[in-house]
């Protein structure tokens, strides 16, 4: 079956399938995506079809399912507290790039290594290795791509989780008791609910294979470390910068959490070499 799409022109299956989806949540009752959220997540699958094809396609796709269903965990509670996602959940423009503008970098490196315009030439070989230049950075490169997911997915998922079901909240920099909701706060249940859902999404980025197994661990690893230090940015300079959004500080969660796994991963294999 996946010999068969591969087969086909990727942007007539990317076009068309994602045209089919597009219409679908459009006639959806239930709206996950804004009208603009809908044509810029169409764009978006797009790219990543055309440059990691459907295993790329499955990673998203699972973050955005996964994802959109933790933010209604509680919906009704969480409205009432006035501690919910603005539009019930459903995700705009801004939601879509602050979620996945890592990732979409990362695939289209890959894309351009597999073009032949980033480091085209197969002859540069990696020091102490028998791999190539750009073969490594494709491994990389691919590893970014879902430790970015896997830390987005660990966010919203602690976020949302925690919000709906936290006993106890405190300030990741304090320690300090905070209610639900606020900004930098962090909950046993939340933080458990987000471990969860980073090793879920890096388990499916090996399923695909797009990592090994060892990427797993260097995704979840990388997702726990941006995702505290996405809290720690919340309690302590979100509120003093205006242009700091929430939008904002998911793409430096996401950023902090690609480059986490990658130097994870750059580290053990100049270790063990």
């Amino acid at each position: 079956m996946s010999s068969l799409i591969n087969s086909v022109n990727p942007w007539l299956v990317a076009v068309g399938l994602n045209t089919i989806l597009l219409g679908l949540a459009w006639i959806a009752p239930k709206k996950l995506l804004t009208p603009a959220g809908l044509f810029h997540a169409w764009f978006l699958s797009i790219l990543i079809w055309v440059t990691l094809g459907w295993q790329g396609y499955a990673v998203v796709m699972f973050y955005f399912l996964v994802g959109s269903g933790v933010t209604r965990i509680g919906m009704a509670q969480k409205e009432a507290e006035g501690i919910a996602e603005k539009r019930s959940g459903a995700r705009g423009p801004e939601n879509v790039w602050g979620s996945a503008l890592t990732g979409a970098l990362c695939a289209l490196g890959v894309g351009l290594i597999n073009s032949g315009f980033l480091v085209p030439s197969s002859q540069f070989l990696v020091p102490n290795t028998s791999a190539t230049l750009s073969t490594s950075l494709q491994s990389l490169l691919l590893l970014g791509y879902v430790a970015s997911f896997s830390t987005k997915l660990a966010d919203t998922t602690a976020s949302e989780v925690g919000k709906a079901y936290g006993k106890s909240t405190f300030l990741i920099t304090t320690l300090q008791p905070v209610p639900r909701g606020t900004e930098g706060a962090i909950s046993l249940e939340g933080t458990l609910a987000g471990i969860v859902a980073s090793v879920a999404i890096a388990f499916v980025g090996w399923g695909v294979g797009l990592i090994d197994l060892l990427g797993v661990a260097w995704c979840v690893l990388a997702a726990f470390i941006a995702t505290n230090l996405e809290s720690v940015i919340g309690a302590t300079l979100q509120s003093k910068y205006t242009w700091l959004t929430n939008e904002v500080v998911n793409i430096f969660n996401t950023l902090i959490g690609a480059i986490a796994a990658v130097l994870l991963a750059w580290t053990w294999i100049s270790i063990i070499k």
